[in-house]
């Protein structure tokens, strides 16, 4: 009985291995532990045989571990995937094609005209370095004094003058503003006139309650 139960035991670890190996089909030092085992009757032939021969043998909080890690790493790669969306957004003015095409095209706009400037140089060192008016006004000498006093008109002109535009665009509506000012007139007017006579009413009432407590007065 004892050699049956160690042959069924053997023949149980070598059916769970791998057919195409060709080391499976011999014994293994393993087999030999549990058959000791059996034979001595610390391990039963039952035992063996609850012994799950699926190929899934880890225990489901494991696979649950796994499964949760998963889903953190596909968690962590959709994040990382937004925040990648989000930088590329906010580099569009940097990294997009369209808004580069923009800049490509002033900065080539900018270098024909640096082309243009370089090419006619010397030129326009010539038209800077000659004076726009003479050295000097030729004006008689009986007449310095006016030419003194129209630059100082002239300097207070120029001073003056966004006050004095603003002041001339207000002249069109200057009858209407007359026209608004004779009406807030007429009104205030009006009202003057009705504070005076509640004033007159107001001095009566007393004058009546006045003489009203001097009767009374005399007949007590």
């Amino acid at each position: 009985m004892q050699d049956k139960t160690t042959y069924d035991t053997q023949e149980l670890l070598t059916a769970t291995m791998n057919p195409w190996d060709p080391v499976s089909y011999s014994v293994t030092p393993a087999a030999q532990v549990l058959a000791r085992c059996v034979a001595s009757g610390v391990l039963s032939q039952g035992d063996l045989d609850a012994v799950p021969r699926e190929k899934n043998v880890f225990s489901h909080h494991l696979l649950e571990a796994e499964r949760v890690v998963n889903m953190n790493s596909e968690t962590d790669n959709k994040r990382l995937e937004i925040e990648l969306l989000k930088l590329e957004k906010e580099t569009a003015d940097v990294t997009h094609s369209f808004f580069l095409s923009q800049k490509f095209t002033a900065l080539q706009q900018f270098t024909s005209h640096l082309q243009e400037v370089l090419r006619e140089q010397t030129s326009l060192r010539q038209r800077l370095m000659k004076p726009l008016c003479q050295q000097n006004l030729p004006v008689e000498a009986s007449l310095h004094r006016y030419v003194v006093e129209l630059i100082d008109m002239a300097v207070d002109l120029i001073k003056n003058l966004e006050s004095k535009m603003r002041t001339t665009r207000t002249i069109p509506s200057i009858n209407h503003m007359m026209t608004r000012m004779d009406n807030v007139l007429a009104q205030l007017l009006t009202q003057v006139a009705d504070i005076q006579e509640l004033s007159r009413q107001i001095l009566q009432w007393k004058d009546h309650q006045r003489s009203e407590m001097t009767k009374n007065d005399s007949h007590s």
